[in-house]
């Protein structure tokens, strides 16, 4: 069901200011942004290290449990699945409650997630990724 390391996303306060540490950390930009409701930026996202996996950056006004958290913290690491609900459903059904419910990201670019507290308290992020899918194809043997 877990097909490979899909994206993981920490939270900032200061979203500006971890963008730009991340950005002089990893030697890059940020090549993806999604702005918030508000017009402000709500989301960065680098692509890093041999396969260009994928490090997010989110406003910490968009935590699950609200901007305080209320719940798990910390980064969640988000697994392309090949489908969510299917996925979601099982892990329910498997014991695990629901932390976030399932979310499109990014207005109609494909990047859906959700995630789920397991039996022993762990956060687990399950998403639709295009991205995943763009480098799986990429890396196939031709």
């Amino acid at each position: 069901m877990l097909r490979g390391f899909a994206t993981i996303s920490l939270w900032a306060d200061d979203l500006e200011a971890a963008k730009d540490w991340y950005a002089e950390l990893l030697g890059v930009r940020p090549y993806f942004s999604v702005p918030g409701p508000d017009g402000r930026a709500g989301y960065y996202e680098f692509r890093a290290g041999d396969y260009e996996h994928e490090l997010g950056l989110i406003d910490a006004r968009f935590r699950p449990g609200g901007p305080d958290g209320g719940g798990p913290a910390g980064a969640i690491m988000y697994w392309h699945v090949d489908d969510l609900d299917a996925a979601v459903e099982r892990l329910l059904a498997m014991g695990a409650r629901e932390h976030e419910k399932i979310t499109e990201r990014g207005e109609g670019t494909g990047f859906v997630t959700a995630s789920v507290v397991d039996p022993f308290g762990n956060v687990l992020g399950v998403m639709s990724n295009p991205h995943y899918l763009e480098v799986l194809a990429e890396a196939a043997p031709r």
